[in-house]
């Protein structure tokens, strides 16, 4: 017998209905629940709505920022919610945990509710949708994959939700499959939690990338490595910005206007007037100077007594001729993979050589599905 035989054809088997999931089905099979398709947004009270007891976050925070944006703007993001009786027949062993009196579950959203009920409000707009699982371990799937899409736990939460999730797929490599990540990912986001509470503690402090990698340390190493690596880095950045400074120093020796060297500036030279002979003054002059003629005409000019125009080089010419041809840096051989791996693996540091490891996984991965779909 077929899967719809078994499940029969709807309540409404002749109408236009919204499709329905395999897990849906499930779920309808097991509790009742319609399955015409999920509803459009509507209203709830919220005292009628329960929060949800596997709710990925340890703590809720400060909500007044999300309580005025509520109670000045309005709600923009649905809340995602289950029948009560849906939710306890998936998950029994946690009907005690629920609020009494409410008819729903929260299955994402449990800060936005509370924020509602911080702001006064009286309703809010919800998504009901019973289609989240017909298991506790589904359920639960439900709430973390959604917080940890939209990148909205903090760091440490993040990571005991992948462990709980970790506990349901087995693997890592399952894991990592299910969340549409890489290994790496979830193998990183993990590592937080082999820190010691010291370490934990300084999350948000201390980069936390590098947290993540001394995270699969020893714990008596783990400090001392964190150590290192952030001054490395320090070094690292304090090495990055002198070689800006000195490139932007460079750039503006290179726009500056060559001028030519300061020199002593010729004194023109009449050509119509005979050089003067200057005399000494003596103790004793003589007598007698004889004058010159009145009406003698000038003589010529000496040519070995006339002051040639100075040669001057444009200073521009000058310059290239004296100045030193521009070196060309070698070129890496991009043809040459096995000489690029051994030029990182070198050149690199730990932290820098692991991203650019994962983002390269990461690509590798999405080709070769990318291969096995067309």
């Amino acid at each position: 017998m077929s899967k719809a035989d078994q499940l029969g054809a709807g309540r409404f088997a002749g109408g236009q209905t919204r499709g329905v999931s395999a897990r849906r089905q499930a779920v309808a099979a097991a509790t009742g629940v319609p399955t015409e398709g999920i509803a459009a947004p509507t209203e709830l009270p919220v005292h009628r709505i329960s929060p949800n007891p596997d709710n990925p976050r340890t703590s809720l925070g400060d909500l007044s920022d999300l309580a005025g944006s509520l109670k000045d703007h309005g709600q923009k993001q649905a809340i995602t919610v289950m029948n009560r009786d849906a939710y306890v027949k998936a998950n029994p062993d946690r009907e005690r945990d629920l609020e009494p009196d409410t008819t729903h579950v929260v299955i994402d959203g449990s800060s936005r509710l509370a924020a509602a009920r911080e702001a006064g409000l009286s309703s809010v707009k919800v998504m009901v949708s019973d289609d989240q699982g017909g298991t506790a371990d589904e359920l639960l799937e439900s709430a973390l994959v959604a917080n940890i899409h939209r990148q909205d736990l903090e760091e440490l939460d993040e990571a005991r939700a992948l462990e709980r999730l970790l506990s349901i797929h087995g693997s890592q490599t399952a894991l990592a499959k299910r969340l549409h990540r890489s290994q790496g990912w979830v193998s990183q986001r993990l590592a937080l939690l082999n820190l010691t509470p010291e370490l934990q503690a300084r999350i948000g402090q201390d980069p936390i990338d590098l947290l993540r990698a001394v995270g699969n340390k020893p714990a008596d190493q783990q400090q001392n490595v964190l150590e290192e690596l952030k001054e490395q880095r320090a070094r690292k950045e304090a090495e990055k910005e002198e070689r800006k400074t000195q490139k932007a120093e460079k750039r503006e020796t290179v726009s500056q206007p060559l001028e030519a060297a300061p020199g002593p500036t010729p004194t023109p030279v009449s050509m119509s007037t005979p050089p003067t002979k200057v005399v000494e003054a003596e103790d004793n002059p003589p007598a007698e100077v004889a004058s010159p003629p009145l009406h003698s005409e000038a003589p010529a000019p000496n040519p070995a007594e006339t002051v040639p125009e100075p040669r001057t080089q444009p200073a521009a010419t000058a310059a290239k001729d004296t100045a030193a041809p521009p070196r060309t840096p070698p070129k890496l051989p991009y043809d040459d993979g096995v000489f690029i791996a051994l030029h990182l693996i070198a050149k690199m540091n730990d932290i820098e050589f692991t991203k650019m490891l994962h983002m390269l996984n990461d690509h590798q991965e999405k080709k070769v599905a990318a291969r096995r779909t067309a």
